[in-house]
């Protein structure tokens, strides 16, 4: 059993709260996980009592889950719950704050402070948890746990580190990223290192390049206040997508600690080939969605989105190609991708293999042999599929490509969210699934020149059709004429 805690949530009425962390907690307190003394205090600016607030939860809970609720989970929950009104540019109420959980109503003395507000409000909040002196270990730990994005280029980044460990030291501050938290992309470490059949292929030798791909069919809808001046690079290939590059690419670890893990990831990172300005359009595109269908739908185009200025430049789709230059990867391309408003939702990693290095059958009726891809699908569904080519039946000799899938690709998309487990996560102290700060500097260092060259051409984006697959444009970041995006499984 846990220890008992409190969760302290920063931005408890806001979206992330209510429709990521709210259900996570109510599928943790389902399955048993909290100790029975532990509490959650919301902190917002609304002017409610601790019943105002529960009855909010569970009208929100009652609309999320829609017919799923066990009603004796939730009263359990509830029965945890507490509100502290407060504005975090206030000092006066964190003092407030601080009584309240000093005070007698037995809230437990460790502390798990979940900063779910805008980046701008991470230094003032804790400033004053550390006025407080709520951040240290005196009764109990004081854990903090930050959203992304961490920054918004190498140096706010660094500054904003700075900032926050002067009152948390590093291994009490929890860097975010659900992808992390994603059953999938855990079961990167299993797949590559569990199976010895992998290890002898997965190199420069026979690997052609590897794709990993974030797709939204989704706009921004009502986000243009964050996403607009932050951009698709920042928002998830910064964050995401290097993760799951740096869990493809890694060596082995000498065990499963958390800091080897992190270790190997960031000798990865370290090893990406610097991106020089002059080859910034050689591998890196930008583009936005403008209007378009999905089906009969007439969809909007990104600057016609409330609070979108008309003559915005924010990408809402970014491509990326990277190399790694050490002795497994040297010369394969890692082509990273994500944008909005795309033909559907999907994350995926796609591996292909090189070709035969003889041309066996040139003689026969096989015009051409497809390539080998492995392939690992993040969301909706998650699912392992390897592609190899198979004689189709009949006389002549002809291929077709077979799917051997695992079985989970059969399965609905799971319903567990990768917060039940990150939140577990902190409250077992277990950094394994969050990034250390060298992690989201040399992240930053990568596209830090890309970044810096794309704010001063602000006249011009190229745009594609919202519910396409993006512009075609996006292709001359391939080395051949032979590799293309690998849209889906």
């Amino acid at each position: 059993m846990m220890e008992p805690c409190t969760i302290l949530i920063f931005g408890s009425t806001g979206n992330l709260a209510t429709y990521k962390l709210l259900p996570a907690l109510y599928h943790i307190e389902a399955a048993g996980r909290l100790h029975p003394g532990s509490r959650i205090l919301g902190f917002g600016r609304r002017d409610w009592s601790d019943d105002d607030w529960r009855a909010r939860v569970s009208a929100l809970l009652g609309e999320h889950f829609a017919g799923r609720l066990d009603a004796e989970v939730l009263r359990r929950l509830l029965g945890r719950l507490h509100f502290a009104p407060g504005d975090v540019e206030r000092p006066e109420d964190f003092r407030r704050l601080a009584e309240r959980l000093r005070g007698a109503e037995g809230l437990p003395p460790n502390l798990l402070s979940y900063l779910a507000v805008a980046p701008g409000h991470y230094v003032a909040i804790v400033e004053q948890l550390a006025a407080n002196g709520l951040h240290g270990e005196d009764g109990g730990w004081s854990r903090l746990v930050v959203e992304k994005p961490f920054g918004f280029d190498l140096e706010s980044a660094s500054i904003l580190d700075r900032q926050l460990r002067q009152h948390f030291s590093e291994d009490r501050i929890y860097r975010i990223d659900h992808y992390l938290g994603k059953s999938t992309v855990q079961n990167i470490l299993v797949f590559r290192f569990a199976n010895l059949i992998l290890e002898p292929l997965w190199n420069r030798n026979y690997i052609d390049h590897v794709q990993i791909s974030h797709a939204e069919a989704r706009g921004i809808e009502e986000r243009a206040g964050f996403y607009d001046g932050v951009g698709a690079m920042r928002d998830m290939i910064q964050s995401h997508l290097l993760q799951m590059l740096a869990l493809v690419a890694m060596e082995p670890p000498p065990n499963l600690d958390a800091e080897a893990l992190r270790d190997e990831k960031v000798k990865v990172l370290r090893s990406i080939r610097p991106i020089a300005r002059e080859t910034v359009h050689a591998q890196a595109f930008r583009a936005q969605y403008g209007p378009g269908r999905s089906g009969e739908t007439k969809l909007a185009g990104y600057a016609e989105e409330p609070g979108v200025g008309h003559n915005s430049t924010t990408e809402t789709y970014a491509a990326l190609k990277l190399y790694i230059d050490n002795w497994r990867w040297r010369n394969v391309p890692f082509y990273l991708r994500t944008g909005k408003r795309l033909g559907q939702t999907n994350s995926l990693i796609a591996i292909r293999f090189k070709h035969p290095p003889q041309r066996l059958f040139q003689s026969t009726a096989i015009e051409k042999l497809q390539r080998n891809w492995l392939l690992l699908n993040i969301q909706p569904n998650e699912c392992m599929r390897l592609e190899i080519q198979v004689k189709q039946p009949g006389l002549e000799m002809r291929t077709q490509t077979e799917c051997l899938d695992a079985s989970s690709c059969n399965l609905p998309p799971e319903h567990i969210d990768a917060y039940e487990a990150l939140i577990l996560d902190v409250i077992e102290g277990d950094h394994t699934h969050f990034l250390r700060f060298d992690e989201v500097d040399w992240a930053w260092r990568i596209l830090d020149p890309v970044l810096k060259l794309w704010a001063i051409e602000r006249d011009f984006i190229h745009t594609y059709p919202a519910g396409s697959w993006g512009p075609l444009e996006a292709n001359r970041l391939f080395d051949r004429e032979d590799q293309e995006w690998r849209n889906g499984l």
